[in-house]
């Protein structure tokens, strides 16, 4: 059975020390990806932008700096936990935005009644799709090479 746990944060997009805008993000965790979490950005003006990444990234991220490659998260003050950076990366262009800790804690809260943290390898339905999708990730690279 496929659930999830969602929830809409209002987060501010730095684009400089001088300008920022309040967007809507929705968070979105589902037991059939139990690692992963998922934000949606809505900026104006554009289509909306996802990005996936793990939970666990989201978690430490809350409490110290975090994260490798493509996204960082970090408390925005480490003597305060107030509120948090997201950093997302591709290539040279990168993307900065400012959340509240307490909705992002609540969400993870929630994520963690539904698969709490290190249980998820128990969900048997993701190692069968985990499988089928290596395997179809597997045939589609030997059928383009």
């Amino acid at each position: 059975m496929r659930e999830s746990v969602q929830a809409e944060v209002m987060m501010s997009f730095l684009v400089s020390d001088e300008l920022s805008f309040r967007i809507p993000v929705e968070l979105r965790y589902e037991t059939c990806d139990p690692y992963a979490v998922r934000l949606t950005f809505h900026l104006p003006g554009d289509a909306p932008v996802t990005w996936a990444f793990g939970r666990e990234l989201l978690v430490d991220g809350v409490g110290r700096p975090s994260g490798d490659g493509d996204v960082h998260i970090a408390p925005a003050d480490p003597e305060a936990l107030g509120e948090v950076l997201i950093r997302l990366q591709v290539g040279c262009d990168q993307a900065l935005f400012r959340s509240g800790a307490a909705p992002l804690v609540a969400f993870l809260d929630r994520t963690d009644k539904l698969v709490p943290l290190g249980q998820e390898r128990s969900l048997a339905d993701f190692e069968t799709h985990l499988d089928e999708a290596l395997d179809r990730i597997l045939a589609e690279e030997q059928s383009a090479g």
